[in-house]
């Protein structure tokens, strides 16, 4: 058998968009990895469709190349991380494969909240950090102000001199070059190669003791069953090795055999008869092992310490959808279809949880954000499901003296500086705590707020609209804190169809001047339905379905053609994010419709005397 090549584990820690799949992209070019004749798509690690419509990482991959340097080839594992806040938990895990980080920072926006999570993860694990200054040909870069900025986020974190101490290269990802001099604008990405083989260690791991492994991702193959990923933390496996999973206690949960290991060789998962300790591979033959346990040989009683999995913050109901509509765009409407592909969600995205309702027509799926939900609902949407889907609530603790707490998250803000005052001003009213305020370049401004997580549900779409799409907000998970009272929610009523039919270009003609309409002319209603937002901050029911009446009288200038304003078309976060407490989403393949949960107006007069009486 030929000898291993020397390796190399690292993951690449990167805020969304600073370039991290693009420069993936680049690294398996230069290394080889694709043929030169080889179609591939750009932002090859984005395999998802929702990631590449999107143009953000969802799910962390792992991958590897072979790079020919100058004391022979080596093999580099690289872990693509997701850089969103909401799939933080997912990135905490898996430093736990790696030697070493690269910090990917943009060189005008510099260090965001997503990178300083991360980053504070990877430096107390005691990783050692390559910072590369991306996207360094734009004509805003501040490379040097950017620098100085990372030097300061790892002192805050608690760097070590060792880590402090770290090299920079600066680069453009899209561009394939990188290199040590700020000016430099053409090359490749051989200092970059250069650098992880210096600077990164080789994995120092047991390799004469038993097999022992940490799982860290979790998927389901059709044909193998659960697949899990992590790397071989002590010893060598052998296809059909025996083998065990143990919990966090040391407990085990079930024994069986390595029916297949699979190694990251470029984009494709490769089968290979053996595994040594430092690998990332994908181990398939167990069923009810999941992330954090160990799996190893039979002679093994101590778990290998593991990252706790955060718990969630945020949950949604997801429910039957019982619309008039219903049935008609989607194959899969019952509860006993949504409960399995949510349990089967649950399985694989550990940081979900699922629990069913007393009525078996609903599920509270409990999350770590509005963006990794609304990925699960979108997926769940192309799979033909149709549901509906309640507003977003925040979940409760309680502290050492019982008070009520709730969770708050690190808001940073970057708007323009004719704009500050009114973002301050609704952030305020939202219960949120400034932070920080500085002056980023550029005629913009840099805010930093701590607030409760109830406060944003919903801002999202006001803070576009307040700032005229040019502001940019970046959440992120900071702590249970305080409750906070009572905060207000959205200003504006509803207006409600209070019929089931067509909509009608007449009626809508003449609703405009009640509010912003979300449907167009011919386009389906039912009692109930929301059919735009009523200016006032009263909910209205009125009739979008009225068409003129006809006489055979001719009346001066009244048969001009209508011409409406284009309705507002709400994505589906949008529609989670605008809809009350006494409203829902219906989410079917084809149609993203908000509605109130009771139809009937007679029910909603009901509902609300009894909620003013108590």
């Amino acid at each position: 058998m030929t000898a291993p090549l020397p390796l190399r584990n690292i993951a690449i820690i990167a805020h969304v968009d600073h370039g991290k799949t693009t420069l993936v992209d680049q690294l398996f070019r230069q290394s080889g990895t694709f043929r030169d004749n080889q179609r591939v798509e750009e932002r090859a690690m984005d395999s998802n469709d929702l990631e590449r419509e999107r143009g953000i990482t969802i799910l962390a991959k792992p991958t590897s190349i072979e790079w020919e340097g100058p004391d022979g080839a080596v093999r580099i594992n690289i872990v693509d991380t997701p850089g969103h806040a909401d799939f933080g938990a997912e990135v905490e895990r898996i430093l736990s494969m790696v030697d070493g980080v690269i910090l990917l920072v943009d060189s005008a926006e510099g260090a965001m909240p997503q990178t300083k999570f991360v980053t504070g993860k990877a430096l107390g694990l005691g990783l050692k950090p390559i910072v590369v200054v991306n996207k360094i040909d734009r004509p805003d870069q501040r490379a040097a102000e950017v620098l100085d900025e990372v030097f300061d986020l790892f002192v805050n974190l608690d760097a070590n001199d060792e880590q402090l101490d770290f090299p920079v290269l600066y680069a453009s990802g899209r561009n394939g070059y990188a290199g040590e001099d700020i000016a430099a604008r053409s090359g490749s990405l051989e200092p970059l190669f250069k650098l992880i083989v210096d600077h990164v260690p080789p994995p120092s791991l047991e390799t004469d003791a038993p097999f022992s492994f940490l799982a860290t991702l979790l998927d389901r193959d059709n044909f193998m069953g659960r697949v899990l990923t992590g790397r071989v933390q002590s010893g060598t496996i052998k296809v059909n090795d025996p083998i065990r999973a143990l919990d966090a206690e040391g407990n085990v949960i079930e024994a069986g055999r390595a029916s297949k290991l699979l190694t990251f060789r470029g984009l494709d998962r490769v089968p290979v008869e053996e595994a040594r300790a430092g690998d990332i591979i994908a181990i398939a033959g167990l069923e009810k092992a999941t992330v954090s346990n160990t799996i190893a040989a039979p002679e093994v009683t101590d778990p290998i310490a593991a990252q706790p999995i955060d718990p969630p913050t945020l949950a949604m109901r997801f429910a039957v959808n019982d619309s008039p509509l219903a049935g008609r765009e989607g194959d899969k409407v019952t509860s006993r279809m949504i409960r399995d592909r949510l349990m089967r969600e649950a399985e694989t995205n550990v940081a979900i949880r699922v629990t069913e309702s007393a009525d078996k027509d609903s599920f509270e799926v409990a999350g770590r954000g509005e963006l990794q939900l609304g990925v699960v609902i979108e997926t769940m949407r192309r799979e033909g499901f149709e549901l509906g889907i309640s507003r977003p609530r925040v979940l409760f603790d309680t502290d050492e003296g019982g008070n009520r707490t709730e969770p708050y998250e690190t808001v940073v803000i970057d708007v323009d500086d004719e704009y500050s005052g009114t973002v301050v001003e609704k952030m305020q009213r939202r219960k949120a705590e400034m932070t920080e305020m500085r002056p980023s370049g550029q005629g913009k401004t840099r805010i930093t707020f701590s607030a409760p997580s109830r406060g944003l549900i919903g801002y999202h779409g006001e803070f576009l609209s307040d700032t005229r799409g040019t502001g940019i907000m970046n959440r992120l998970f900071e702590k249970y804190g305080p409750y906070k009272g009572v905060i207000e929610g959205r200003n504006n009523g509803v207006l409600i169809s209070n019929g089931t039919g067509e909509a009608n270009a007449y009626a809508l003609n003449n609703l405009e001047e009640r509010g912003i309409l979300f449907v167009s002319p011919q386009e389906k209603l039912y009692e109930g339905m929301v059919i735009g937002e009523n200016a006032k901050p009263d909910d209205l029911e009125v009739n979008p379905m009225k068409a003129k009446q006809l006489t055979n009288i001719r009346s001066s200038g009244k048969d001009d053609a209508i011409r409406l304003t284009p309705p507002k078309i709400m994505t589906l976060e949008q529609a989670i994010a605008y809809i009350d407490d006494d409203e829902m989403v219906e989410v079917t393949p084809k149609s993203i419709r908000l509605r109130k949960a009771l139809l009937c107006p007679h029910e909603r007069k009901k509902a609300g005397r009894k909620k003013e009486a108590a």
